[in-house]
């Protein structure tokens, strides 16, 4: 993107204070979406942004700026504001970066930015229209097809100097049903690190079905009722739940600040042993993959729980040096006006010892958590609220009626106890998670999974 040795004297610039580390990341990022509402297409859109992030370090203090003026004076100046906020030293610096090369394992075979609207247009009316027909019952629904084509570069003063580019498409179908009195919702939204090849593993007309049907399983739906049971919560994106109220609290913009439940953890048995975790960002073409991470790191596959011992955290630069652990190639940010920190890629419950059958016979009365929803965590405590998108009573062995309006309230050091049984459908759901660092795609994934004993919301 820029002149090496351009790149070398801005960060000089940005060290000329008495900084003891300095990096450059510059982002080039082009946003296509289509929307349906209504029974039409209703608008498009197609957004580029381009900048400069330039940070530097004393020992554990960073500076941040950022610019959209590329040009020398634009990046020597906001260089030089990243210096003059830093401090009154002042030392000469000598950078000479040497440009390596990135191994890409996402490819792309069918690159959106060479497929015309109508045929993106032509997908998405596919989805929605099938979800449309479904049922009569079905009175609106809404579609998305995004595609992001996203190239970064990272320059540092240890010499790094890498550039690196990423391909990712997601379409979302919403769909409402009605029976004259109330409505109820449903919805389906799969993405992949790839291109449009996406839809040759998603069936578009599947997707819009998926989400017609789960709006008529809860239009006809009664409430659940509140109490504390056994749950067994479905695989894909039920491993939210251990996003958000186990994975945050082992990300090192926690845990290095003494802000998170899992601090001083290491090595010790913090869950059930049929429980590993793994946070991997090397998976081709998931959702939450990268080849680099935004500090120019390869991406690992760190194992986080093993057997329920907890032995590893997730590290960007930052936590590291307040940690004095390695990097781990987690850290990321939304873009070039976020200062990165650490973060998950793909995140999941690894396959168990149990039978997905042996998991719902063995409860007697129960919840099956077959879709989960949104909801909130605390990592300093790990509580956690989320609610159940589709939800079934389980009545001796076996999945009864439907239920609606069921949350999952609980503490993320409680439930990684309480998990008792971890059967072996292992499959992911993609999600855009926020933090101080921007909104991030991320996958979260487990095999179903039953929880011993927790809070149910209801009525």
């Amino acid at each position: 993107m820029f002149d090496k040795k351009l790149l070398e004297e801005v960060l000089a610039t940005a060290m000329r204070s008495g900084a003891d580390f300095a990096e450059i990341y510059a982002e080039r990022t082009r946003n296509n979406s289509i929307r349906f509402v209504d029974g039409k297409i209703d608008r498009i859109n197609d957004n580029f942004l381009s900048g400069v992030g330039i940070r530097a370090f004393m020992g554990t203090r960073t500076i941040y700026a950022s610019t959209t003026d590329i040009s020398r004076e634009g990046l020597l100046r906001c260089a030089a504001s990243v210096s003059d906020a830093m401090g009154e030293g002042k030392a000469q610096i000598s950078i000479v970066l040497t440009p390596q090369k990135v191994v890409d394992i996402h490819p792309v075979k069918i690159d959106p930015s060479s497929v015309e609207t109508k045929r993106k247009g032509d997908i998405l009316k596919q989805a929605c229209f099938s979800a449309k027909e479904y049922n009569e019952a079905i009175s609106q629904v809404q579609g998305t097809l995004a595609d992001v084509d996203h190239s970064i570069m990272v320059a540092n003063s240890e010499g790094l100097l890498v550039e690196d580019r990423h391909v990712r498409t997601r379409i979302a179908v919403n769909a409402v049903a009605s029976d004259g009195n109330e409505n109820q919702s449903g919805s389906c939204s799969p993405g992949r690190g790839m291109g449009l090849e996406m839809f040759e593993i998603f069936d578009p007309s599947e997707i819009g079905i998926h989400a017609a049907k789960q709006a008529m399983v809860n239009l006809g739906a009664g409430y659940c009722k509140a109490g504390q049971m056994t749950v067994a919560i479905e695989n894909g994106f039920g491993g939210v739940i251990f996003h958000e109220a186990c994975g945050h609290s082992l990300e090192a913009t926690q845990v290095g600040v003494g802000m998170s439940e899992m601090c001083g953890k290491l090595g010790q048995k913090i869950a059930n042993e049929k429980i590993t975790a793994i946070d991997d960002g090397t998976i081709p073409n998931a959702w939450g993959s990268v080849n680099i991470d935004d500090e120019g790191n390869p991406t690992q596959r760190n194992v986080l729980i093993e057997n329920g011992v907890l032995k590893k955290y997730m590290i960007d630069r930052l936590g590291s040096r307040r940690m004095g652990m390695p990097m781990t190639g987690n850290s990321r940010r939304q873009g070039y006006t976020f200062e990165p920190t650490s973060r998950m890629t793909n995140t999941f419950i690894d396959n168990g010892p149990d039978k997905n059958e042996d998991i719902i016979s063995s409860i007697e009365y129960g919840l099956y958590a077959k879709e989960m929803g949104g909801g909130s965590v605390n990592p300093l405590t790990g509580a956690f609220n989320f609610a159940v998108r589709e939800g079934y009573m389980i009545r001796n062995g076996k999945i009864c009626e439907a239920v609606r309006g069921a949350s999952l309230i609980g503490t993320g050091s409680q439930i990684l106890q309480d998990i008792d049984m971890v059967g072996q459908n292992l499959a992911t759901g993609q999600g855009v998670c926020g933090s101080s660092s921007g909104s991030v795609p991320t996958d979260v994934g487990q095999p179903l999974i039953r929880v011993k004993s927790i809070t149910v919301g209801g009525r």
